[in-house]
């Protein structure tokens, strides 16, 4: 069900990529030659320079997919972004302002007016419009959606009404439905008679006369079976449902278990009101995945990679003043060990490499849990199983790498005490970090916040902390 890019996708995008590059730089060029050379009719020559140039770049963009336009201008500089956006072609900025991510959209709509904002709004479904509203000046939207047909304009305040993150917020309008009382004839007719399929249609949904599901007919059935018969008496046994308020992770999990490519959508009444297909189902997958990224180094929203100096401040400065908070007490934590570190300089080289990998070791517990809870893997019951599995590898880690740790320490100073305390205190702080690594999330998950939020953060201060202050600990009592 991945949508990554294969090898062949990524060099031909990096190529689209160097060929527009290559075309801005040489305009940039050509036009800083021209504006400094003397010469008669210098406004004239400037411009067919510049034109020139420009229709290259233009050509070019005509031949690329929407995806490709919107990679590219991910990739670019905000100017030299905005330069190339002004090239495309006006009935094409609806899909590609779909394609770009949350922040580059918001500096491309940022430099639209509100007629070309509305003009891109109105080529797309009213599902897709949806999708790009929260992104659009509230008076954008109002006179979309005036200027939308009647109901194509129900189906978007519908779709506007629906939570982010749920079936309702994903699912779109399109499918192709067949009353079950038809023949199987009909409905060959009725797909003859449209000018294409909706994308991912695998199966047509049947309804009575009042709209209500009543089950799917997949294409290939259809294919193979009698066209006299009814529609009604090939329906599949057994249809996977959805429901608008349907949380999208679960639809997700749905998709996935079931290999579906469509599923029909209803209401409580049991009318069909439309369809959740796999690409939706893909491109919700791919943005929590980065979302989770971002979360947890602490990033709150996705980020431009070159918007401006101020903007990132304030995306990154939440969780860094938090990093510092911590630093500084386990900076404490060391102060409070000075004089045992001065009798033993060893400690000041030792204990970074217990702090380090009980970090490690605390951020991979942390992920395993993460992703157990994003699949609903995580059960009461059974917490205290899964502690107990934790702090056994943490236990048979701890033994392990410990013992090595410690070995080490005695060759290269000569001090039995001094192995057994390092290895003790690795011991320790893994056991340490696997506690925390299962208990953070799952208290984040209890208090109804996002459980991969700053987690490598929390969990690093707890290890850092935690590992100088049992390290040093344990030196100050056995070694001093």
């Amino acid at each position: 069900m991945s949508e990554l890019p294969t090898r062949l996708e990524v060099e031909d995008l990096q190529r689209n990529l160097r060929e527009v590059e290559d075309l801005l730089r040489r305009h940039k060029l050509v036009e800083g030659l021209v504006e400094r050379q003397p010469m008669p009719r210098h406004e004239l020559v400037e411009k067919l320079v510049h034109k020139q140039h420009l229709t290259e770049l233009r050509a070019k963009l005509e031949k690329l997919h929407s995806a490709d336009i919107a990679s590219i201008l991910e990739a670019l500089p905000t100017i030299e972004r905005l330069l190339v956006w002004d090239l495309v072609r006006a009935e094409r900025e609806g899909e590609i302002l779909l394609e770009v991510s949350d922040a580059v959209r918001e500096s491309l709509i940022a430099a639209m007016d509100p007629k070309e904002l509305v003009a891109a709004a109105e080529t797309l479904e009213a599902d897709e419009i949806a999708d790009l509203a929260p992104d659009l000046p509230a008076q954008v939207v109002e006179d979309v959606i005036r200027a939308l047909p009647q109901e194509e304009r129900e189906q978007l305040r519908a779709a506007l009404s629906y939570r982010e993150g749920t079936v309702g917020a994903l699912m779109d309008f399109d499918q192709v439905t067949v009353r079950e009382d038809a023949t199987l004839e009909a409905a060959t007719r009725t797909l003859r008679g449209l000018d294409e399929l909706p994308a991912h249609t695998d199966q047509l949904f049947v309804v009575d006369r009042e709209g209500r599901f009543r089950g799917t007919l997949p294409l290939a059935r259809l294919i193979v079976t009698d066209l006299e018969r009814a529609v009604g008496e090939a329906v599949a046994p057994e249809v996977v449902t959805l429901h608008p308020d349907d949380l999208a992770e679960d639809a997700a999990k749905t998709f996935e278990r079931y290999e579906l490519i469509s599923a029909p959508v209803v209401d409580h009444f049991g009318r069909l009101i439309g369809r959740l297909t796999v690409n939706a189902v893909v491109d919700h997958i791919r943005k929590s995945s980065a979302e989770a990224q971002l979360a947890e180094s602490g990033l709150r929203e996705e980020e431009d990679i070159f918007a401006p100096v101020l903007n990132s401040f304030k995306n990154r400065w939440t969780w860094l003043a938090i990093n510092l908070v911590t630093a500084f007490i386990a900076s404490r934590v060391i102060g409070a060990f000075e004089d045992s570190i001065e009798k033993l300089v060893a400690l000041a080289a030792l204990m970074p490499i217990v702090a380090g990998i009980g970090g490690n070791s605390g951020n991979q517990t942390i992920t395993m849990i993460v992703r157990a809870l994003a699949l609903g893997q995580v059960q009461v019951n059974f917490l205290f199983k899964l502690l107990a599995k934790e702090l056994g590898v943490a236990t048979l880690n701890g033994v392990v790498w410990g013992t090595l740790l410690g070995v080490v320490a005695y060759v290269l100073y000569g001090n039995v005490a001094l192995g057994g305390v390092l290895a003790l205190a690795m011991l320790l702080t893994l056991l340490l970090a696997a506690a925390m690594g299962v208990t953070i999330p799952l208290i984040r998950a209890r208090l109804g916040r996002d459980p991969a939020v700053g987690s490598s953060v929390l969990i690093t201060a707890c290890t850092d902390s935690g590992g100088f202050f049992i390290f040093l600990g344990l030196a100050t009592l056995f070694l001093l």
